[in-house]
């Protein structure tokens, strides 16, 4: 194709989970106060966490499999575009060989055919590419509505405030504690629900 579609994701926007408790006055300085402000920072870590989008995307079996398809599809009309396009190409040379013993009403219906032929290679083109885009688009928003379905769920019973998304190629955080990280047990209980909703589907 002329314009080959390339399948990323962007996983899980920042979202905030649960509403803020209100803070407590502040006290007056006591010989303990060191020791309450640290055990405050620690409780509001362990309200905000993150997940790793790449390994989401990498791990996650539902991703993959939409992946998977979408790739397939990709290909698929990359093969039907080049058969065609192979076939207008030896069309056209067949044309050029015979256009000198042609007549001027044939070489004018010929080449009005060919004409439309390579409109219609662009039009296949153009359509296979909006088809894709508009796949693409509809089975990732059902991935990242399963993702953030079930961190709004998970986040409820932690007690999680905050959920945020951090990778790579896009890093929207630049450093956090490992110990805030849960993207493995999210990623666990996401291919656990998808490898339930699967089997009872059969």
């Amino acid at each position: 194709m002329n314009k080959i579609l390339k399948i990323t994701l962007g996983l899980v926007a920042s979202a905030a989970i649960v509403a803020c408790n209100q803070q407590q006055p502040a006290k007056t300085t006591t010989n303990n106060e060191p020791a309450a402000k640290t055990e405050t920072v620690e409780k509001n870590v362990e309200k905000i966490v993150y997940v790793n989008s790449d390994t989401l995307s990498e791990k996650y079996q539902y991703f993959k499999d939409v992946r998977t398809r979408l790739e397939a599809k990709v290909k698929k009309a990359q093969n039907d575009l080049q058969a065609k396009g192979q076939a207008y190409q030896r069309e056209l040379a067949d044309y050029q060989q015979k256009a000198a013993t042609m007549s001027a009403s044939e070489r004018q219906a010929t080449e009005e055919r060919l004409v439309r032929h390579q409109n219609d290679l662009g039009r296949m083109d153009q359509n296979a590419s909006t088809s894709i885009a508009q796949e693409e688009q509809t089975e990732f928003t059902k991935v990242y509505t399963a993702i953030t379905d079930y961190l709004k769920k998970h986040s409820e019973e932690k007690g999680y405030r905050l959920v945020l998304t951090y990778s790579k190629t896009n890093p929207a955080v630049l450093y956090a504690d490992p110990a805030m990280d849960i993207t493995n047990s999210v990623l666990d209980a996401l291919n656990k629900e998808y490898k339930d909703k699967n089997a009872a589907k059969k």
